[in-house]
């Protein structure tokens, strides 16, 4: 069973400000303030199964437990990430000292190629995100 709440309009609004599609209440996002505080506090009240979308207590247990490991990888990532953007700039700046570019298609081109492989279209994705951060600035 899920809650559905709605918004009210922000003081001194008037009902054409807040209508809707064909004249009923428009769907409205709480101020940031409010929700941040709202959020607190429902959070507090909810059920484990509530606060992961779960239907039963065991699954919500099972769901809190893989998202914190998955917490602890994303952690993992991101140090992975800013090592990475370290090491590329050792490279770029030997690169640029023996009068070299900075960017070097063919072996960008040969990264796009190893996630591709291993992660199919959407890690051509990602390596681009990457090669994105680690060419630096120019």
């Amino acid at each position: 069973m899920t809650a559905t709440t709605t918004a009210a309009p922000a003081p001194g609004a008037t009902a054409a400000a807040t209508a809707g599609p064909e004249g009923g209440p428009a769907a409205r996002e709480p101020h940031p303030a409010g929700k941040q505080s709202a959020g607190k506090q429902s959070a507090k009240r909810q059920s484990a199964a509530e606060r992961t979308g779960a239907r039963t207590e065991e699954a919500a247990g099972v769901i809190a437990e893989a998202r914190s490991r998955i917490d602890a990888l994303d952690d993992r990532i991101i140090g992975l990430v800013q090592e990475r953007i370290a090491v590329s700039a050792v490279v770029q700046e030997a690169r640029i000292t023996s009068g070299g570019r900075r960017v070097n298609l063919s072996r960008e081109t040969e990264i796009l190629g190893r996630y591709r492989d291993a992660l199919d279209r959407p890690g051509t994705t990602l390596a681009m995100t990457l090669l994105e951060l680690c060419r630096g600035r120019a």
